[in-house]
This record gives structure tokens, C-alpha cells and sequence, in this order.
């Protein structure tokens, strides 16, 4: 009698959990006919697939279903009678791109979309009607969805320079934006602390510049066994004392993606209508490119050494020379990237190059006396706007952190403002596109709270901050507003070595961070959004994904 009561009663339990529908990010519209029947997903379920180029949607949803519930589906091109999924592409369902509808019943699942990235997005949120206990059958209540995207650029960033992540890792990773719905991948290959892409034309780029002797230990400037010495230049601001010790742990650290792995990776997110933007840095943050080839650097007598050290700006000269081999070193390393890229953005940084290295050396004062450049502002937008104009010859576009303002902003030019809002909107008001990415709300490497249990980034960005912000600012009028493409956060790793640190720091601010570029905003709650949280941390732990584990006790 016991078990009966135990069955009945899981059997209840089950029910109402199944009518709890907490989907992240939260859909234009959403109805659950609680007085209908449930469809059941067993391993008699099948997937209709007419039209072929829906099959990697519904690979993505057949893998799902067997990695986390153990149920394997069979995909067909013949609708039967009952107890099926069906994915279709139908543009007359909605007036807005990429858009989807689900309809559900006790006998079939309706999945339809405008697009085929409309009809992924709605498989994503069939994922996130399943129950978050592993379970042999599946209850779905009887659903109606109707939802479409609110910006065209949702992204999410990695750093892989200072801390380098493999290609297992890396598929994961784009597997998390996937579930948020998220369609662009900022990938951060290059940078003062090593270089990550194998470019063919020049090996010494990963052979010397993708390793470093050792890494900071701490907050700058670090506890450790190993010393490294820096100039402080008589002229800047004396952040330390004259030959500062920075202390480092000596540990060999380093990687890098062969361009068959980048190809491979680049195929596996394409399969999630996700769209990865290299970034190669320039014209600072070049210290394992100088490693590798000195003669580009403002001192090419000097011995440059890959980054030990966080942080920029005078610490150390990692400026490239503004001179026509360096240009053409550039032309031939964008070259293979937008080669080996399908993107039609390449990001290629632009940030924090001080202009002291430039103002010091006479060949950089040279070229600004040839080129008629009044100073090194100039000298900045005149870099820019040459390398744009090389990548645009290839039709491509380049995005820039929003130091590409500083002298002139580059014709074509995407600004990606991370130093508040300004620069946003600067370039909206100029017609540019922009995206928000401001630090004090979207630099996930920041702690989520007051005191956290590992080293971050100073300064908290809270989850309540993240998903309150309003990625078109104040200061718009509606036709500037159209310029704001969208909005990113962006995962710095000076302080992030291993997988499950990533994950830490990503969620559930991803969660949050899905929600403010995908739901309207007339449509967003935070309270709500915390009570579906709940529900999705347990399909995290499903998932064994690490998270914050302190917001369930709010």
C-alpha cells in the first residue's frame, strides 16, 4: 500500500512540475492549457524533418535528449499519427526574423519557424519545458509559444590569451550560449599573453608566442617565486615605484588552435546558428606578437617577452610600429584569418594603446611628419582605417573597442563600447553600429557579490545590475536608437585557469544577460526572472554545470 501511495504521489509530483514552465530568456508569449492533456516523450517518439536543412536542430535536440534523459528518437521525413515533434520553416508565422511558434498537444509537438536559426531557438525552448530530473518520460504540458528576438547582435566573449581553454571546452562553451539563444561568439585570440591561432605564414606567432615563463599569482602585482624588472618612463604616471618587482608563479603556460581545429570549431557552432568573431589585436596588446617578431615594435632592438603580468597601459611597451612592413605583416595575418573565418566581422581591438611608445620613437614621428598626422590620436585613427580598409577590400567588416573613436572613427567601423556608454553612443549618433558592452555591468571576470570564495575582478557586477540594464541608452533618439545593434558581456580569464571557474563566473549572469538582449522590455521582471532561475539552476545541476550556488538562498 505504501509504494502505491509513494507512486501516486510522485505521479502528482511529477504533474505539477511538468506545468511549472520557467523558460530563460522569456518568450514574447507564452500559454500553458493546464486543462489539457500532456504530450509524453518516450522512446517511441519520433522527429519529423521534411525539410532537410532542419536536421541540425533536430540533432541538436535528439543528442540532448539522449546525453541528459537517456530517451533516443528516431528522425523521419514521414508524419505519423500521433506521438511526434515536428520542425518546419513557415515565414508567414511572424513579421520578425528569426521568429518561432510551438504548439503542443496530447498527440504532436508543432515547431515552426520564419528561419532556421527561429526553428533552432524554439528547440531551445521545448529543452527548457522538460522536467529537471533525469527521467525515462517526459511530460509536456499542452504549450502555446509565439516569440521572436528583440536585437540582431546577442553576444558572448572569451578570453583564451591568458588563459588558454582546449576544443572540447570551447564546444561546450558554445553550447551554453546555444540554450540561451544567443547567435555570436566573441573569441579573444590574441593579446599581450599569448597568441592562439596558428597562422601558416608566420609559425613563430604560436612556436614563441604562444607561451609565457610564468603567470601572476593574486591581484597585481602578485605573490610568487619568479621576478620580473619593468622601466617606469620618466613621463608617465608612476603607477609603482621605479623597477618594480612583479612577482609571477614560473609556471610554463601556453596553447594555441591549429586552423583544422578552428575549422572544426567554427563548423560545431555553425550547426547553432552561432556566428564567431575572431578578434586579433592591434595596434597594442601585441606582446606575444613582438616576442615572436621584435622588428615590428617601436624598439626593435629590444628583447620583448610574452606578458607575465595583467594589466596595460605604459607598464610595457606592446605597441606596434605604424610602418608599411608592419601593415603588411597585418594584411597577411588578417588574410588567413578571414580566410579561415566565414564571419563577416573581424574584431580587431584597438584598446588602451599608449601613445607614449609612439611619441618616443622617431620612426613613429616620421611617419606621422609623411602621412600629415598632427599627433598620436591621429596616428591611432589613421592605424584603424588603414586595416579597415584592407579588411573591407575582402567584405568584411571590422568591430573595435571603442578607442577607434580617438583621432576619427573609421568609415564602416562597428564600436563595441566597454568604457561605459560613451562610446556607444558617440557612434550611434555619428550612424554607426554599436554594441553595449559596458564593464561596470557586462565583465563577467568581476565577482557576483561583495566577498567571493576565489579572486575576480574588483568592483562587483550583481545579477540584479546585469539584468536591469537597458542595453539603448537614455540619450538616443528613436532613429539613433536603431544603431544599437545589441549588447555582449565579456569573460576577461587573468583569473579564471580552469572550466569549471568559467562556468562559476558565467552563470547564471548569462541567464540574466540572455534575457535583456532577447525578451522586451515592456516583458522583463525581476522578480519573475529569480523565481524562473530556480528552475534553471536545477537544470544546470541536470547539466553538472557549476554555478553561483548563493542566489538560491534569496
Amino acid at each position: 500500500m505504501r509504494k502505491i501511495i509513494f507512486l501516486f504521489l510522485t505521479i502528482i509530483s511529477f504533474k505539477i512540475s511538468a506545468q511549472e514552465i520557467s523558460i530563460i530568456p522569456q518568450p514574447v508569449y507564452l500559454e500553458i492549457k493546464k486543462d489539457q492533456k500532456d504530450f509524453v516523450i518516450d522512446s517511441k517518439t519520433q522527429i519529423v524533418v521534411v525539410d532537410t536543412s532542419l536536421i541540425n536542430s533536430a540533432k541538436f535536440l535528439c543528442d540532448y535528449l539522449q546525453k541528459y534523459y537517456q530517451i533516443k528518437l528516431n528522425v523521419t521525413n514521414v508524419t505519423p499519427n500521433k506521438n511526434f515533434i515536428t520542425l518546419v520553416l513557415n515565414t508567414r508565422i511572424s513579421e520578425f526574423d528569426d521568429a518561432y511558434v510551438i504548439n503542443s498537444s496530447d498527440k504532436a509537438i508543432s515547431i515552426a519557424g520564419t528561419s532556421k536559426p527561429g526553428v533552432f531557438y524554439g528547440v531551445q525552448s521545448l529543452i527548457q519545458s522538460f522536467p529537471v530530473n533525469d527521467t525515462e518520460i517526459l511530460n509536456i504540458p499542452n504549450l502555446n509559444i509565439t516569440d521572436y528576438p528583440r536585437f540582431g547582435y546577442r553576444g558572448m566573449h572569451l578570453d583564451v590569451s591568458r588563459h588558454f581553454f582546449d576544443v572540447a571546452f570551447i564546444k561546450q562553451y558554445i553550447d551554453y550560449l546555444a540554450l540561451h539563444k544567443m547567435n555570436y561568439f566573441h573569441w579573444h585570440l590574441t593579446d599581450d599573453h599569448g597568441w592562439r591561432i596558428e597562422i601558416k605564414r608566420y609559425p613563430k606567432l604560436t612556436e614563441i608566442g604562444a607561451w609565457r615563463k610564468g603567470s601572476i599569482v593574486g591581484l597585481w602585482p602578485g605573490k610568487g617565486n619568479e621576478n620580473i624588472k619593468y622601466q617606469v618612463l620618466p613621463n608617465e604616471v608612476k603607477i609603482t615605484p621605479k623597477d618594480a618587482v612583479i612577482k609571477t608563479d614560473g609556471i610554463k603556460h601556453g596553447g594555441y588552435y591549429t586552423q583544422e581545429q578552428i575549422k572544426d570549431v567554427i563548423e560545431y557552432a555553425a550547426k547553432r546558428y552561432i556566428t564567431i568573431i575572431p578578434e586579433i589585436e592591434m595596434p597594442a596588446h601585441s606582446m606575444a606578437l613582438l616576442t615572436a617578431y621584435p622588428e615590428l615594435g617601436t624598439e626593435p632592438d629590444k628583447k620583448y617577452e610574452v606578458a607575465q603580468t595583467w594589466g596595460m597601459m605604459n607598464k610595457y611597451n606592446n605597441v606596434l610600429q605604424a610602418t608599411d612592413t608592419t601593415f603588411k605583416f597585418l594584411e597577411n595575418v588578417l588574410t588567413e584569418v578571414m580566410e579561415l573565418f566565414p564571419s563577416p566581422y573581424i574584431h580587431i581591438g584597438g584598446d588602451e594603446a599608449s601613445k607614449i611608445w609612439w611619441k618616443q620613437s622617431s620612426v613613429s614621428q616620421q611617419f606621422m611628419k609623411i602621412k600629415g598626422l598632427k599627433n598620436e590620436s591621429e596616428l591611432q585613427s589613421y592605424f584603424i582605417r588603414r586595416v579597415e580598409k584592407f579588411v573591407n577590400s575582402k567584405g568584411k567588416t571590422i568591430i573595435g573597442w571603442n578607442e577607434i573613436l580617438q583621432g576619427g572613427l573609421a568609415p564602416n567601423a562597428i564600436v563595441m563600447s566597454w568604457q561605459g556608454e560613451k562610446g556607444g553612443i558617440e557612434a550611434a549618433k555619428q550612424s554607426h553600429k554599436a554594441i553595449m558592452t559596458p564593464e561596470n555591468r557586462m565583465y563577467f571576470n568581476h565577482g557576483q557579490f561583495l566577498k567571493e570564495d576565489s579572486l575576480t575582478a574588483s568592483t562587483p557586477s550583481f545579477l540584479a545590475d546585469v539584468y536591469n540594464y537597458e542595453p539603448v541608452p537614455a540619450a538616443l533618439n528613436t532613429e539613433q536608437a536603431k544603431y544599437i545593434w545589441g549588447g555582449q558581456a565579456c569573460l576577461w580569464t587573468e583569473y579564471i585557469t580552469n572550466p569549471a571557474k568559467v562556468q562559476y563566473q558565467l552563470f547564471p549572469r548569462l541567464d540574466a544577460l540572455s534575457e535583456i538582449l532577447w525578451t522586451p522590455k515592456e516583458k522583463r521582471n525581476y522578480p519573475d526572472f529569480k523565481k524562473r532561475l530556480k528552475t534553471q539552476l536545477k537544470r544546470y545541476d541536470l547539466m553538472g554545470i557549476t554555478y553561483s550556488k548563493r542566489y538560491l538562498e534569496d
